[in-house]
């Protein structure tokens, strides 16, 4: 959908990252304003409750609970006919002045909360960049990705309740350590993570109604069952993780903190960004098995970027910047693998991307990458100040957005961003559901 037309709202233009292209859902509340769906449209957010007779009106199979909550997971609900005929509904009326401005309330004036409630994690592992990274440093160059790696995507269950919204500060976990790399038999001891990472992802809800058991999801029908997209850093403790993933896998390494971005901006929304993955037009050697085949087999072209401010830095400094295409199972196929074994998805599900790596080592989405397993220092811009893993203090910031497209607005998706506190620290509600800040 073209979005030359101007807007109502004067700010949101085609480089706003919240322009009528966009149009992205999220949760929020003021001091008046209890928590409640709202719409981000250039430097306000639309109240969707104040025009709910005009919506209502006009997207057939809509209800005030949809548009009134304090979560998404009743609008995740609906089918996609219904997602789509709100867009088009919102995009038609933010395009007229006669849109009425008592609706806008200013982002700078509101607080932003969980999107939805999660039922279930689920993380991947779908970057065959840094999947390669990840087991040259383990395996060796010539057992860098295991013999499964390109037939599925290999993904495991994470735990919904760490699931936290941006802003939120990360105490850094204890856990079980291994006393000897060298000798595994002297076992391990208890203390800090000292091998403190990010993981640069995105994330996507599931909507639509929920599955039936036994029910697969197939290739046809995955985009109308994605709500939209987010941004994730999925905190790990490299030290934790090392100890503990065979045979298994992650457990306590990512159980303690994953972060999300507040805006969950949807397909319809990328739409124009759809790109090659960095894989290709097409996967081949091996060809996936039929079920998982994507005959529109792509990606979105959305840049992404990390940055870490120290705590004596006056602003981040970038270390990495990344992009969506470089996954080499995108989301459809995500979502089809999960439920084919009869997995029954449900609205408000969340599945996360993966580590997303590029090809040279500015694009590597971990300091497990950037430090090559601690050989390396990470150079914090020109501040004179290097890391090898993340130490106390340290803020992570994680952007995302679409554009650049003539006669497009661009899509952005705000931030994701997370302090560092020690080990042990107290931490309390902050302002938003699903925030936490050091007490």
């Amino acid at each position: 959908m073209s979005t030359i037309v101007p807007p109502a709202v004067p700010s949101a233009t085609l480089d706003h990252q919240f322009s009528l292209q966009n149009l992205p859902y999220g949760i929020f509340s003021t001091a008046e304003i209890q928590p409640t769906v709202g719409v981000a449209i250039g430097d306000f957010v639309v109240h969707l409750k104040n025009i709910s007779d005009l919506l209502l009106n006009e997207v057939e199979g809509l209800t005030i609970e949809d548009i009134d909550s304090a979560t998404l997971n009743s609008l995740m609900s609906k089918p996609s006919t219904t997602w789509k005929s709100l867009r088009a509904c919102l995009t038609k009326h933010l395009s007229t002045p006669a849109f009425p401005t008592s609706s806008l309330v200013p982002l700078t004036s509101v607080t932003m909360h969980m999107p939805a409630k999660i039922g279930d994690y689920t993380d991947f592992y779908s970057s065959r960049e840094h999947a390669t990274n990840v087991g040259i440093m383990f395996r060796g160059v010539d057992n860098a990705l295991q013999p499964n790696w390109l037939h599925l995507p290999v993904g495991y269950h994470g735990r919904a309740s760490s699931v936290y919204l941006s802003g939120t500060d990360v105490v850094r976990p204890r856990g079980q350590l291994q006393i000897s790399k060298d000798d595994p038999k002297q076992g391990s001891q208890h203390g800090p993570c000292k091998l403190m990472d990010f993981e640069l992802e995105m994330a996507f809800f599931v909507g639509g109604p929920p599955s039936p058991p036994a029910t697969p999801i197939t290739m046809a029908e995955a985009e109308d069952r994605i709500f939209g997209l987010v941004l994730m850093n999925d905190w790990s403790a490299r030290d934790i993780q090392k100890w503990e993933y065979v045979p298994l896998g992650p457990f306590g390494a990512k159980n303690f903190a994953t972060t999300i971005s507040p805006w969950v901006v949807s397909l319809a929304a990328l739409e124009p960004y759809r790109a090659e993955t960095s894989a290709g037009p097409v996967q081949t050697n091996p060809s996936p098995l039929e079920y998982i085949t994507d005959p529109n087999y792509s990606s979105y072209d959305i840049a992404l970027s990390v940055s870490i401010q120290g705590p004596s830095m006056s602003s981040p400094a970038p270390v990495s910047r990344s992009n969506f295409r470089n996954l080499y199972w995108n989301v459809k196929q995500q979502l089809v693998h999960h439920s084919v074994t009869g997995c029954n998805m449900q609205p408000g599900d969340l599945l996360g991307s993966g580590t997303i790596s590029g090809q040279d080592e500015t694009s590597y989405g971990s300091m497990l990458e950037l430090c090559w397993k601690g050989t390396k220092e990470v150079k914090l811009g020109d501040t004179g100040e290097v890391r090898k893993f993340l130490r106390d203090g340290d803020t992570v910031v994680m952007e995302g957005g679409c554009g650049g497209k003539e006669g497009v607005g661009r899509v952005g998706f705000g931030e994701v961003r997370g302090k560092i506190l020690e080990a042990g620290s107290k931490v309390v509600k902050g302002e938003g559901e699903g925030v936490w800040k050091q007490a």
